[in-house]
């Protein structure tokens, strides 16, 4: 009997030594993080650096709203030459633009009007997003020019022959561009991209930092040949031969389109000049790959269909800008350029195109806690 009584007694005891074992090993198989967890607190914490700053160098956002009037002016130049070295420089009457935007947190949305064409746009179409965190930064734009381009300049190798076409009217060249920038802030703690740009924080103390980023663009260039020929006949006359002139060959084309996907690299400062103000600048240059597909006419108006070639390039797009901030009210100026390059054996082109603005405004609904 004392045996039976050792042997009960003591199998209880095994018995929750066994349950506590057991519950101890599914509390080790629950602690470990299956891959779906691991990606999703990746993400948390990515998404948490884009509001994590040090406010020693920047001052967060005190309000919900904003309300802002601002005034763009866009510019644009188009230039070509060909192989020989004949070039021709375009660009249309800049455009002004005033409008009002309403802001919540670092992201802005508004409305501008052309000014100058309030009932006649010259089928001009432009389309802009910017959105700017701490972490980075991204520029949308779709831009479809109109039918006012100018011939600016013109060199075609004739001497004071091009004196003669200078700001001629000239409706037969249209440009298209649709692209993405996507850019990463590595010092994103203490450099503010949206003080300067979108206003939402404000940079208490100087800082730099390095930019890395991508890009996509769809370029088109349509060209009524025909019609450049005859403007230059119109217009131009040899001086030294007394003869008529005439086009390179390399620039009887007339449509090409291109796409471009690039990878860039630069360097952007915020400069604290006093309280309140500062005064901001990056640059950043893209190694772009371009692959286009279009038509080119010889001589003979021949048609070469299905063109297509593969080019390496260097473009560039820069960014300025000053304001006043006291977190309550703000104003100042702001500018954003592009420049893109395309070359191939008959001709090269240069686009180039940007917006300087001017704003003014107020935050308001403050947060709680601020």
């Amino acid at each position: 009997m004392v045996f039976l009584c050792m042997m009960m007694a003591v199998a209880p005891l095994h018995a929750e030594e066994m349950t506590e074992n057991a519950d101890s090993v599914e509390k080790t198989v629950e602690k470990r993080p299956d891959v779906f967890h691991r990606v999703g607190n990746f993400f948390t914490k990515y998404f948490r650096d884009f509001n994590e700053i040090d406010t020693t160098y920047i001052e967060p956002q005190h309000y919900n709203y904003a309300l802002m009037l601002q005034n763009t002016n866009t510019y644009e130049t188009y230039t070509l030459r060909s192989k020989t070295g004949q070039s021709i420089f375009f660009a249309p009457q800049p455009t002004y633009r005033i409008g009002p935007y309403f802001g919540w947190r670092w992201i802005f949305l508004g409305y501008t009007f052309d000014v100058k064409h309030l009932t006649n746009s010259h089928n001009k179409k432009e389309f802009d997003i910017s959105l700017y965190s701490n972490l980075v930064c991204v520029d949308l734009y779709y831009r479809k020019t109109g039918n006012d381009y100018l011939i600016r300049q013109i060199d075609l190798n004739n001497g004071d022959g091009r004196r003669n076409l200078h700001h001629v009217n000239f409706d037969g060249l249209n440009v298209g561009i649709t692209g993405v920038d996507l850019h990463y802030i590595f010092n994103h703690k203490k450099f503010s991209y949206p003080a300067a740009f979108s206003q939402s924080t404000v940079q208490r103390k100087s800082c730099g930092t390095a930019l890395a980023g991508i890009g996509y663009t769809k370029h088109s260039i349509d060209l009524d040949f025909d019609r450049l020929q005859d403007v230059v006949k119109k217009n131009v006359v040899d001086i030294n031969r007394e003869q008529e002139v005439k086009l390179d060959s390399g620039l009887m084309f007339k449509k090409v389109s291109y796409t471009n996907i690039s990878m860039s690299g630069g360097y952007a400062y915020n400069w604290v000049f006093a309280r309140n103000w500062l005064l901001a600048g990056s640059l950043s240059l893209s190694m772009g790959y371009k692959r286009a597909a279009g038509d080119l006419r010889r001589d003979e108006r021949t048609i070469l269909r299905d063109f297509s070639f593969q080019n390496v390039v260097l473009d560039g797009t820069g960014r300025f800008g000053i304001v006043w901030n006291n977190t309550k009210w703000f104003a100042g100026m702001s500018a954003i350029v592009h420049s893109y390059n395309y070359r191939k054996a008959q001709f090269s082109t240069n686009n180039s195109f940007g917006s300087l603005n001017f704003y003014a405004g107020f935050n308001f609904n403050r947060k709680r806690g601020h």
